[in-house]
């Protein structure tokens, strides 16, 4: 028997969740000091690891005697490569183009010679943490030093591969103009407030682990651990806890992730570790370190007809998890939002001795927007037409939309599935006119000052599947509770996915408790990552939402002794329709569904809980505008970020509030990228960038208020809910407009590569390019 009514055509006194900017629900816990961190995570008898590392970036004939650090009282055991038998490697995550990258892989400990500075070589587990800083002191680490890799067009090839469409040689033979530039990206990476920690506990029985820290990819972290170590993932828990941001870098699958568990189990012992802001600054994924070659071939109107691109991406020294997925994303999405009729985009990537690279939140998209949009507006430029002019010109338009783009990224082909490109930059320009940025800009250079305005166009994707799985229960109390995959990073996804499941149920979010990241509550979860979890776990978590409420409908009716038909979902109960005072409450629903009850049939499962899985095969591709209005100080060399401007199409906006700091965040984030951030290294491979006194982050200072236009004209196809992602959009488009403003305050000249700091400004400054 089914329930024919549904939450969404019942309860008229249900005030809607979704789309109204409620309160995070992760903020009463951390503002109260209640949030739990990796480092907050302890046990009694637990012992304090310590991972030694390379000080060299590149050697061979690897030893290490850890004779002198196991006599210091303490000490329980150090472990190097010797003591595991076929030293495990750290599969990828993110296979792209059958590209086999197998031998380039990571080993969990140093085998035979380092590759970078900060490659671990052992681990030291003491009772105490100073006593194991002390024991990984005493370690002796003995290599040949040879000449470091430095630059990724010689260094070793680990991937060689092109994406592209349409007969880009016929475009160029045939193209009135051609333009080209050559585009550094500086290698810099998420540093977020709170570095990596973990804790792995283990039973007296020494079967199963409990392991606290890795959250963001949950299951896939448990399914590696399980099989490195030989156990059955089952055996295996593993518990997302809050974090002090993620970005990208946090929670993938590192060494630590298996050391720390597996010195648990050999020393039966729960295992504790926390690293530092120098590990963090060299151990944890770098990247964006790209070099592009790119041309543009036009007709004589400033038409686009083609364009190519060659880019060497500097991978760091080895394989991890994401795989080449960073260069693929950017040959994938450099076309953007514009009508190219045909691209070639091809990328080499390889090996140097540095800190191997993953993915930085717009991995991909911030680089190849950065570079495409310079070059547009250096093209308009010579071909003697406004800048907003040669990207309204070259926009698709909604007819011409969906676009099947006749490439493949992250297993899925590249389909734009819909939006209004030109209509958003109108409304993104409409705005700026009216915040009277023109005029500034006009005042200030009357008064001699360098000022410069950018404005440029982004393309987005989200919602990657291929699949998300939740859980949604009615408990004992009446209270909602949700199971997910996703993890919580900070992105608010508590809050998200508790409206979804409040409005399925007719109940107030504050009755809602939502569960991430717990392979135990969700085994089938796939993690938050590449702005999925509103569109994939939402989509999950109201379809769950909906089986479980077609469940009390059918136990209500037995109970009101009325059709399913006659019901109605409402303020936490089901009524007759009609009968106001003729209802169940949940708590009463709860219990007729426990295992005895007289409204339970034969065979009839108990429990109010319904799973659901959520599937889709292509993504979605949400789009915005980005505006700077900068001004550079001739003496200094130093840009100020005066005004900025995001427009961004959603789709549908779950929570608005939410949507628009993340835009904000990512819009911080971008500034560093382009002004600040950088991790450089000597001519022997040693990193200059180990402290924050190196490695510059920007200070409220820097950012200015961010102007919001949250767009939702163009729900996405994909999903129930009809959303798109919104977690990278502020970063994707941030380094584009930066460089385009300061290049127009410099007078036009071409800004060769970010971040651009100031002495780089002032070489700018002093050149005729």
């Amino acid at each position: 028997m089914t329930a024919s009514v549904s939450a969404a055509s019942a309860g008229a006194q249900h005030q809607r969740a979704v789309g109204v900017s409620v309160p995070r629900k992760e903020d009463r816990r951390m503002l109260m000091g209640r949030g739990l961190f990796g480092a907050d995570t302890m046990r009694p008898g637990m012992l304090y690891a310590r991972v030694v590392r390379s000080t060299v970036a590149r050697g061979d004939g690897l030893k290490v005697d850890t004779s002198a650090a196991l006599t210091i009282p303490g000490v329980v055991g150090v472990l190097t490569a010797d003591d595991l038998q076929d030293c495990p490697r750290i599969p990828i995550r993110v296979p792209v183009q059958n590209i086999d990258l197998s031998e380039f892989l990571q080993p969990v400990l140093a085998v035979g010679q380092v590759r970078y500075v900060g490659e671990p070589v052992a681990l030291v587990l003491a009772v105490d943490a100073y006593v194991a800083e002390d024991a990984a002191d005493a370690v002796v680490v003995d290599v040949s030093a040879q000449p470091a890799l430095l630059d990724a067009e010689t260094a070793p090839c680990a991937a060689d591969f092109g994406l592209g469409y349409g007969d880009v040689d016929a475009a160029f033979e045939h193209a009135a103009h051609t333009i080209s530039m050559t585009f550094k990206v500086g290698r810099h990476s998420a540093v977020p407030l709170e570095p990596r920690a973990l804790l792995a506990d283990i039973d007296a029985a020494g079967t199963a682990l409990d392991i606290f820290g890795a959250t963001k990819v949950a299951v896939f972290n448990q399914h590696v651990l399980a099989d490195l170590l030989g156990w059955d993932a089952e055996s295996i828990r593993m518990r997302a806890v809050d974090a002090g941001g993620g970005f990208g870098v946090r929670g993938e699958f590192y060494p630590e992730d298996f050391l720390i568990p597996y010195a648990a189990v050999r020393y039966r012992r729960p295992v504790y570790w926390v690293e530092d802001r120098a590990e963090n600054l060299v151990a944890v994924n770098h990247s964006r370190q790209q070099l592009h070659r790119i041309e543009l071939a036009l007709d004589g109107d400033g038409v686009i007809l083609g364009l190519r691109d060659d880019l060497v991406q500097d991978n760091g020294a080895y394989a991890r998890t994401h795989g080449v997925c960073v260069p693929d994303l950017t040959l994938a999405m450099l076309p953007g939002p514009y009508r190219i009729p045909a691209y070639a985009g091809h990328a080499r990537v390889g090996l140097t001795s540095k800190t191997p690279c993953g993915t930085y939140r717009g991995p991909g998209r911030f680089e190849g927007t950065v570079v495409r949009e310079q070059l547009f507006d250096i093209a308009a430029d010579r071909l003697g037409i406004d800048r907003v002019e040669f990207r309204r010109r070259n926009l698709l338009t909604p007819s011409e939309l969906p676009r099947a783009r006749g490439m493949n990224t992250l297993g899925t082909d590249v389909v734009l599935d819909g939006g209004d490109y030109p209509g958003l930059l109108d409304r993104a320009l409409e705005r700026i006119d009216e915040l009277g940025w023109r005029q500034m800009l006009a005042a200030g250079r009357g008064q001699g000052r360098r000022m410069g305005l950018g404005v440029t166009m982004f393309l987005e994707k989200s919602g990657l599947g291929p699949h998300e799985t939740a859980d949604v229960e009615v408990t004992s109390s009446g209270r909602v509770r949700v199971h997910s995959g996703g993890a919580s990073l900070g992105q608010g996804i508590e809050t998200a996915l508790a409206q979804i499941a409040a409005d399925e149920l007719h109940v107030d979010v504050d009755r809602v408790d939502v569960i991430n990241g717990d392979t135990l509550l969700q085994p089938f979860g796939m993690g938050s990552w590449a702005s999925r979890s509103t569109v994939v776990s939402g989509s999950a978590v109201q379809g769950a939402g909906k089986r479980v409420v077609a469940r009390m409908m059918v136990l209500a009716s037995r109970m009101l002794e009325v059709s399913p038909d006659d019901l109605e979902m409402g303020d936490g109960n089901i009524r007759v329709r009609g009968v106001p005072g003729l209802k169940m409450d949940f708590r009463a629903i709860a219990a007729a569904a426990r295992p005895g009850s007289k409204y339970l049939e034969d065979d009839e499962p108990a429990g109010l809980l319904a799973r659901y899985r959520f599937g889709v095969d292509h993504m979605n591709y949400p789009y915005g505008v980005h505006a700077a209005l900068v001004e550079v100080d001739e003496g200094t060399g130093g840009v100020s970020v005066l005004r900025y401007l995001v427009a961004y199409e959603v789709g549908r906006a779950v929570n608005p509030a939410l949507v628009a700091d993340q835009l904000r965040g990512g819009v911080a984030q971008g500034i560093g990228g382009a002004l600040l951030e950088e991790f450089n290294y000597d001519e022997a491979g040693q990193p200059l960038s180990t402290t924050f006194i190196d490695y510059m982050e920007p200070t409220a200072d820097l950012v200015p208020d961010v102007e919001i236009i949250i767009s939702e004209e163009a729900p996405a196809a994909s999903n129930p809910l009809g959303v798109r992602g919104a977690g990278e959009g502020g970063l994707t488009g941030s380094g584009a407009a930066l460089v385009c403003a300061v290049r127009d305050a410099l007078g036009g000249r071409v800004v060769t590569r970010i971040p651009m700091t100031p002495d780089r400004v002032l070489e700018l400054l002093e050149s005729n390019v």
